[in-house]
């Protein structure tokens, strides 16, 4: 209980004040400048070598009691989102049957309120999923150590067992608990489960809508400079390289919950609404929308399919010109 608090309140509080990056490339929270506040270096608590050592310290129940915490704090977040997304319901409605149509998207999306709210809960989630991630994986590394020969079972019993329904939920939680990562986590599924509403069916088209809000929303990240892409760390200061995996791990929840069998083609909406909107950018004759915000937010449309087990990079093509991120992956490289 007490490091699952440290790190929930303490921790991961202080990485949405802007002082703390997730950067992948190094696996670990990194501080960007000093915290007055913060009398400790992130990076000190986070890499792996420090997870590991928390995984042997805590032991795999303490590693599941600290992943379900993480997971309701996600599901509260979810809440959150989706009471911003009754209060645009009318405007998201007609966004969702108007993304071929642009100059129809531009009027539309002057009329969505609390997109900053939307963004900063969306960047919180991320920014947990980035935490839950480096534990699994240290607790993942830990085991196969000490238990290799039950872990070893575990990963050929998933490989080789071909389920679904509520057998491949079980199947999902056994290999959550060793550290395997799931492309649905069981475990926010139960935690969402407790969050969804009565009605099904409203439950179902707010699900659908908050997509829609999230995906026309992300131009907006334009207008701060800690968007811009950092290749030295593999991430964007202000964290928004975590929607991917936030975007990816909700949706896919929150669908399977709803038993519909449509994940992969509510993201597939998702991707053609938010290229629509990202391409739109490239037109903006506006001096406030800088070059190289545009290119790192290309860059985070790529993340967020290969980050995805639902998507594929030929859907990607399919709306959104390749050209666009090959240019956007050099200009961003060559800066550096």
């Amino acid at each position: 209980m007490l490091y699952t608090n440290w790190y929930l309140e303490v921790l991961l509080r202080r990485v949405t004040s802007g002082q703390i990056c997730f950067s992948p490339y190094q696996k670990a929270f990194i501080s960007l400048a000093p915290d007055p506040q913060l009398p400790f270096s992130a990076e000190e608590y986070t890499d792996i070598s420090e997870l590991r050592s928390l995984a042997e310290l805590i032991g795999a129940y303490g590693m599941k009691f600290l992943n379900e915490s993480l997971m309701w704090h996600i599901a509260s977040q979810v809440g959150e989102l989706k009471k911003l997304v009754m209060e645009n319901m009318e405007v998201l409605t007609k966004l969702r049957t108007n993304f071929d149509k642009p100059l129809v998207m531009a009027e539309l999306f002057t009329q969505l309120k609390f997109i900053e709210n939307l963004l900063t809960r969306l960047n919180i989630i991320g920014v947990i999923i980035a935490f839950k991630g480096l534990t699994q994986e240290a607790l993942s590394d830990v085991l196969s150590q000490r238990v290799s020969f039950l872990y070893n079972a575990v990963v050929d019993f998933r490989e080789h067992v071909h389920t679904s329904g509520q057998d491949a939920v079980t199947v999902d939680m056994l290999a959550l608990s060793v550290g395997l990562p799931c492309n649905v986590d069981p475990a926010l599924c139960n935690a969402l489960q407790a969050e969804k509403e009565l009605d099904a069916e409203a439950d179902y088209n707010n699900s659908c809508l908050l997509m829609v809000f999230i995906a026309v929303s992300l131009r907006v990240l334009i207008r701060s400079e800690t968007t811009v892409y950092s290749p030295r760390l593999d991430a964007h200061p202000n964290n928004c390289h975590c929607f991917a995996n936030a975007i990816n791990a909700v949706a896919g929840a929150l669908f399977t919950l709803h038993r519909r069998g449509d994940v992969e083609e509510r993201l597939q909406e998702f991707l053609a609404l938010a290229s629509s909107s990202l391409l739109t950018l490239s037109h903006d004759t506006e001096k406030v929308v800088p070059s190289k915000a545009r290119e790192s937010l290309y860059l985070l449309l790529d993340q967020i399919v290969k980050e995805s087990p639902f998507l594929t990079q030929d859907l990607l093509e399919s709306c959104f010109p390749y050209v666009l991120l090959r240019n956007a992956y050099h200009a961003v490289l060559k800066r550096e």
